[in-house]
């Protein structure tokens, strides 16, 4: 049995003729009755009674026309999922940041340019998201942190930097102005950490390791799960914390917080556009992927 026996064997039943079917399915007639033929063999089963004055179907051929008419309309449905509307729609999982402040950036310009594309956005930590698009969750990922997981791709497609921030006041104002100030005398503030499975976590910790500090020295105020809330706490003078720059640049331009670089070897940190590699991709999600690698390259836009 194939997809076209059964539309010959539903065009017979529609149009009570074998010699109308062929003309409408555009092949012969000869062809159809093959068909018929083969699907009554297969089955063991007569399915159309026809005389030279009479043409019938059986209760069994009526049963295989049902049952053709809901296969080739799952198969109809299926096709339409992927080459029709719904396959212009992205499953997207994003990490804190690159919701918070990359997909504002990048949605709107690529919209321009693909305004039949749409996207079903879910945030997670990126831990969560990398598992998710593991399991085939999410068309794509965008995420603050890599893993050795030989299944999935990632690429990356933004440079930042981790910064120090601090709130204005007169104690880190004169902290800020002063020569040859000690990153490690900073580190004895009270600290704002985000929570486990953050990539900004990550690269945090990446950061205490290549100054030789453990965790248990530094004085943690609270650990939170919201960038916004990291740094509406230290600009209400909680304590300092250890972000993202791409994340403050709002605070810092409205001067609601002061930075303090650290060290270039240790601050860098990565965003990365993951998916899996032997995935096949929908054409939309190409583009997107390769729309965003290029975005930042533009304009001196990763600065």
């Amino acid at each position: 049995m194939d997809f076209k026996q059964l539309q010959s064997y539903i065009a017979v039943v529609k149009y009570k003729s074998f010699t109308v079917a062929a003309e409408k399915l555009g092949i012969s007639q000869p062809t159809i009755s093959t068909h018929i033929r083969s699907l009554e063999e297969e089955f063991n089963s007569r399915l159309v009674l026809r005389t030279s004055k009479s043409f019938e179907i059986t209760p069994r051929g009526w049963e295989m026309y049902e049952c053709a008419r809901n296969i080739l309309k799952l198969r109809d449905d299926m096709v339409n999922r992927w080459n029709g509307k719904e396959s212009r729609v992205i499953q997207l999982g994003v990490s804190t940041i690159p919701s918070a402040y990359i997909l504002p950036e990048i949605l709107p310009e690529f919209g321009k340019l693909y305004d039949n594309v749409y996207f079903a956005v879910t945030q997670s930590d990126s831990q969560g998201i990398i598992e998710a698009v593991h399991k085939g969750t999410y068309d794509v990922g965008l995420v603050g942190m890599r893993t050795e997981d030989e299944l999935l791709e990632f690429k990356c497609f933004y440079q930042d930097r981790m910064v120090l921030i601090a709130p204005v006041n007169e104690r880190y104002l004169e902290m800020k102005s002063r020569e040859g100030l000690s990153i490690q005398e900073l580190l004895q503030e009270p600290m704002i950490l985000r929570e486990e499975g953050s990539g900004s976590r990550k690269s945090a910790n990446r950061f205490f390791e290549k100054m030789g500090i453990s965790e248990n020295e530094l004085h943690v105020a609270a650990r939170m799960n919201d960038q916004e809330a990291i740094k509406n706490l230290v600009a209400g003078g909680l304590g300092v914390s250890i972000v993202s720059e791409k994340a403050v640049k709002d605070y810092l331009s409205a001067r609601r917080l002061l930075k303090f670089e650290l060290p270039c070897e240790t601050a860098g940190r990565k965003f990365y556009i993951i998916y899996q590699k032997d995935y096949i991709l929908k054409p939309c999600v190409k583009e997107f992927i390769d729309y965003l690698l290029n975005f930042y390259d533009q304009g001196g836009k990763n600065v």
